[in-house]
């Protein structure tokens, strides 16, 4: 049966070498092999044409090669593509390509729906299945890189895992995957080009300074005060800020890199003066910046976008503090492609 075989891609380029030095050939058929599945994109072993059609089949007969399905794509009228990704299990997740006019973005997900609890969120709303094994947040990368060149005649330049599901709930994953699409014999992309985005799992963030990780660092904050963040992400109660804020002066102590605060105002909840401040507080205990990112609703009438004078508070109390602040207008909101809205939700 196909689905009991072994996915060739959990395999290291050695272990590769050593399958094929086992069954008497040489070490260098792994190395052709590795090529195929991590640079050329080789979705069948009938693709791999410089190996010989009897290995090939021999391959067919002990491996399988998992590779996702864009089983929808869906284009924003503002150049925004949203991904509907079938796995091998039929399971689906979403992708996104952020196109802006000097770069084009991947926005991948990580888990099949999501472990956390986040009441704004529509991913959240979805049962965590499980998470995502390397090739297939390495192939949701694939698949946009194709789109940006054909859509927007470029290559992909900048990866977020802001897609669905927790990153720092499937660390490791989410870690080999980078290995591969930094990998000179992968995609060869930039670490300095690549964010992953966590909602905060203070101790992983530490294990990522202890691994000395490259890429950088996004944390989806939205409240600077504990009873706040604990009312609209749950999750918080059990790592509250105090253990967040700890974790994060670890890394910046370990990595001298600076960390991205994602932050979304909603009236009633967070617009207050009490609210910038304690930001502000936050803000200054590690280098850092804040994207104040606009609401996309979702269906819910709890999350109402905030006053646009709001916003502009915001944007001055904390450049007054010498805080660099962007305002983020979201993409895609047509299709359900902005921030938050990823829920499978197709047609």
């Amino acid at each position: 049966m196909k689905n009991t075989q072994k996915d060739i891609r959990a395999l290291s380029r050695e272990e590769l070498r050593d399958f094929f030095v086992s069954q008497g050939e040489k070490a260098f058929r792994g190395n052709q092999v590795y090529e195929w599945l991590w640079v050329k994109g080789a979705h069948s072993f009938d693709d791999m044409t410089n190996i010989s059609k009897e290995t090939r089949t021999f391959l067919d007969e002990h491996f399988v090669i998992n590779h996702i399905k864009v089983d929808q794509m869906q284009r924003s009228s503002d150049g925004t593509i949203k991904n509907a990704v079938k796995l091998h299990d039929n399971l689906t997740v979403e992708s996104v390509l952020i196109p802006t006019a000097s770069r084009t973005t991947a926005c991948v997900s990580s888990q099949v729906g999501c472990s956390l609890n986040c009441k704004f969120c529509a991913t959240a709303r979805l049962k965590r299945m499980r998470n995502l094994n390397p090739d297939e947040i390495f192939d949701q990368v694939v698949a946009i890189d194709q789109q940006s060149r054909l859509y927007h005649n470029r290559p992909l330049s900048n990866i977020v895992f802001m897609g669905m599901g927790e990153p720092l709930m499937n660390y490791k994953n989410v870690v080999k995957s980078i290995e591969k699409i930094t990998d000179p014999e992968g995609l060869g992309m930039s670490p300095k080009r690549i964010t992953v985005s966590t909602s905060g799992v203070p101790k992983i963030i530490k294990k990522m300074a202890d691994d000395e990780v490259k890429f950088n660092l996004a944390v989806s904050l939205h409240s600077a005060l504990d009873d706040v963040r604990t009312d609209i992400m749950p999750f918080n109660e059990q790592m509250p800020l105090q253990e967040l804020k700890e974790a994060l002066q670890y890394w910046y102590v370990k990595t001298k890199k600076r960390i991205t605060y994602e932050y979304v105002v909603w009236r009633g909840i967070n617009d207050q003066d009490k609210d910038i401040e304690a930001l502000i507080d936050f803000c200054l205990a590690v280098p850092s910046k804040v994207n104040l990112i606009e609401y996309n609703p979702i269906d819910d009438g709890q999350f109402q976008q905030a006053d646009p004078l709001a916003i502009d508070r915001y944007v001055a109390k904390l450049e007054d503090r010498g805080i660099t602040v962007t305002v983020r207008r979201s993409r895609g909101k047509d299709i359900d492609a902005a921030c938050g809205q990823l829920a499978n939700k197709n047609g």
